[in-house]
């Protein structure tokens, strides 16, 4: 088939590579416009984009979906079908309808569980032990359209975001060539969501990430490794903003017993009270600063009985 394929981030790269590689034919890649990025907040190209360029595939960067210009650019080249990875802006009715086979989005979870922008860091924040990908058909609701396939993928016990995003962008970039050979061959056909087990997974903000040590160790260690790599844990420390990587809960019968917020800090760790068991410390990032190691950061602060992490 003749594709356009959609995506912006990395997470969307192994996808569009597959695709390169398969039977199918790439003609055009629809990504987001250039935008600052990194320390020196130079403008670049996303990285759907850059791997497009690279290879020499048309890329087309519209401000809007809906942009009468884009929409004449995409009739001309009048793909079969628009697989789509994390592309990251509304598809108008006007654009949904050029491709004769439609649009078909890969999606990081087992729909209609966590339907919206962040579902693997949901998945982490409720405590999910198995997730997936789905492969199915945009429509107008979000994330509703019917589902043409789906693979599973087993939460790990010190999974982040960033780590079990990048699986399953490795899994799911098969799931979606596998779909795409499918629709060619007229082999398969989408099947409607169920109307029970619909979750929703709103984009996690920096208030979100914000830890709460009067919370349970379970809650806390969820909430870092959901918020990891992005928006970023943190809390307060002295009345200044402290990022924390994950955490380690910890049950040992020989660990102190510690107030919410509390911190004991030795040579080899530094560990922080809850409502219930204490967690370890990982990295940790001092507002302004450098990430360090927690015990390098307890050397340099000398963290007092008084100290407490949280407001």
């Amino acid at each position: 088939m003749k594709l356009v394929f959609a995506g912006t981030p990395q997470v969307a790269v192994p996808s569009l590579r597959a695709l390169i590689d398969s039977d199918h034919e790439v003609a055009a890649v629809v990504t987001r416009p250039d935008a600052r990025s990194g320390r020196g907040r130079k403008v670049s190209a996303s990285p759907v984009g850059a791997l497009a360029a690279s290879e020499g595939i048309e890329v087309l960067k519209p401000a809007r979906a809906g942009d009468p210009e884009f929409l004449e650019r995409l009739a001309e080249i009048a793909p079969d079908c628009c697989p789509v990875v994390a592309y990251g802006a509304l598809l108008p009715q006007s654009a949904l309808d050029v491709p004769r086979h439609g649009w078909v989005n890969l999606h990081f979870s087992l729909l209609p569980a966590w339907r919206g922008a962040a579902p693997v860091q949901h998945a982490l924040l409720h405590g999910d032990d198995l997730t997936g990908a789905s492969t199915f058909q945009i429509v107008k609701e979000l994330d509703a359209g019917p589902v043409y396939g789906t693979l599973t993928e087993a939460v790990r016990p010190t999974d982040t975001s960033g780590e079990l995003l990048e699986r399953l962008s490795v899994s799911g970039a098969e799931l979606l060539v596998r779909t795409l050979d499918g629709i060619a061959a007229g082999q398969l056909s989408p099947v409607e969501q169920p109307a029970d087990g619909v979750s929703h997974a709103a984009k996690l903000t920096t208030e979100d990430a914000e830890l709460d040590f009067t919370a349970p160790a379970l809650r806390v260690d969820r909430v870092a490794r959901a918020c990891t790599p992005a928006p970023g844990a943190w809390t307060t420390f002295r009345g200044g903003r402290l990022k924390l990587g994950p955490v380690t809960p910890l049950t040992d019968a020989d660990t102190p017993v510690l107030d919410p917020g509390q911190l004991h800090a030795d040579k080899r760790r530094v560990i922080v009270g809850t409502s219930t068991h204490p967690v370890v410390l990982g990295e940790v990032r001092p507002q302004g600063k450098r990430a360090m190691a927690a015990v390098d950061w307890a050397r340099g602060v000398r963290p007092t009985d008084e100290d407490r992490l949280g407001r």
